[in-house]
This record gives structure tokens, sequence and C-alpha cells, in this order.
């Protein structure tokens, strides 16, 4: 038989092992693949801003160049 002791325990590592990812979906922040940073964020490419800018001009993001008109 489990003693209260046991069962405040199992609770305790049951919130802090859920407290890891939010509970609601409009929490959830989308956050670059390279980097993580959370702003500045292109859903296309899963990059930020800075990383595109990057992997652009390297040339390693195909079909991608640098506009000009």
């Amino acid at each position: 038989m489990a003693t209260v002791a046991k069962i405040a325990k199992d609770r305790k590592l049951a919130q802090a092992k859920a407290a890891g990812k939010p509970k609601l979906r409009c929490r959830h922040r989308n956050r670059c693949a390279r980097c993580g940073r959370p702003r500045g964020f292109l859903r296309k490419f899963q990059l930020c801003r800075i990383c595109f800018r990057q992997l652009a001009l390297a040339g390693e993001i195909p079909g991608v160049i640098k506009a000009s008109w």
C-alpha cells in the first residue's frame, strides 16, 4: 500500500515533468531551428531573419537569391 509521502512525491515528479511543455497551444512560440531565436521567425524556412540572411548569402538555401531592382 502506498504511503502519503510516496503519493506526494509522485505527484511532485509528475508536475515537474509536465511543467516543461506549455499546456495551451497559444503559448507555443516558434523558434529558429539553428540558433533558437524567438523573434523575426520565417515559418517557411524555420529560421530567424538573421540566420536566414547568413545562409541565403552563403548560397546554402536552394532557390533563394538576393533581390535587385
